[in-house]
């Protein structure tokens, strides 16, 4: 039996895990899918050499960095990105200790399409992105080749970064698509928001936030509050999984 997995830390709820559980049972495929909850990248040795029969990984926060320097190859775009979200795991036959892994992006293939039927460009111009991890990387790779100008958004200020404290009604007004790449409304802490100025926002911002539980967080509730047009990350999920699958079991890859 195939096994595919997701490493990670906390694994509090896993999208790919059911994903791909409810695909095999579906499909009649002979595979399991797994969840590594590992604290330390180092462990992901581990989960290799003992997972004999371990063809792929989904990689999540906070590893889509720190993965890069354990594997033996990384794509175009991955590399181009700074994050890997996919590993492909290759091996000799009936040697257990020489493995292959190579990196692969598909955060930004589900994010790029999940987000493109809802754009207005003539409204949609400038994008603010709230946080700066390894998804945050995916997204800001698809706003600039869809032409979208962004800024990320953190706690401090940098470059080409504004600081929550300094979001006014004047920039909310300007980015008019509003990306949450941060963790911050994830159950069990769904009462959490990021903290930019809601007031300022109107009807003509859409809100994207990668979380998908809850279905809709705080973030998305205070933006259809104002008219704004909101998306979670489910679907986003749901294409870079399958994108995942591509990779694992296309030998041309």
């Amino acid at each position: 039996m195939d096994t595919y997995g997701l490493i990670g830390f906390p694994l509090r709820h896993s999208y790919s895990s059911r994903f791909f559980t409810e695909k095999f049972e579906r499909e009649h495929i002979d595979a399991e899918y797994l969840n590594f909850e590992i604290g330390d990248i180092l462990e992901i040795r581990h989960v290799i050499l003992f997972n004999q029969h371990l063809k792929g990984l989904n990689v999540t926060i906070p590893y889509k960095e720190r993965v890069i320097p354990f594997l033996d190859d990384i794509s175009p775009e991955a590399e181009k990105i700074g994050a890997v979200n996919v590993i492909r795991v290759e091996r000799k036959t009936g040697d257990m200790y020489f493995y292959r892994l190579t990196g692969y992006n598909t955060d930004y293939i589900g994010f790029k399409a999940s987000l493109t039927p809802l754009l207005n460009r003539t409204i949609h111009r400038k994008a603010l992105i709230l946080g700066t991890g390894g998804a945050s990387k995916a997204v800001s790779q698809a706003l600039t080749d869809l032409g979208i100008e962004w800024k990320y958004v953190s706690r401090s200020p940098g470059v080409n970064r504004f600081s929550y404290d300094a979001l006014s009604q004047e920039i909310i007004s300007d980015y008019t698509l509003i990306v949450n790449a941060s963790p911050v409304g994830t159950f069990p802490d769904v009462n959490e928001s990021p903290a930019i100025p809601y007031p300022y926002l109107t009807p003509e911002h859409l809100l994207y936030d990668l979380i998908y539980n809850p279905e809709e967080t705080l973030f998305l509730q205070k933006g259809k509050a104002a008219g704004a047009i909101t998306i979670n990350g489910e679907e986003m999920l749901r294409r870079q999984a399958l994108a995942a699958w591509e990779i694992w079991n296309n030998a041309a890859q």
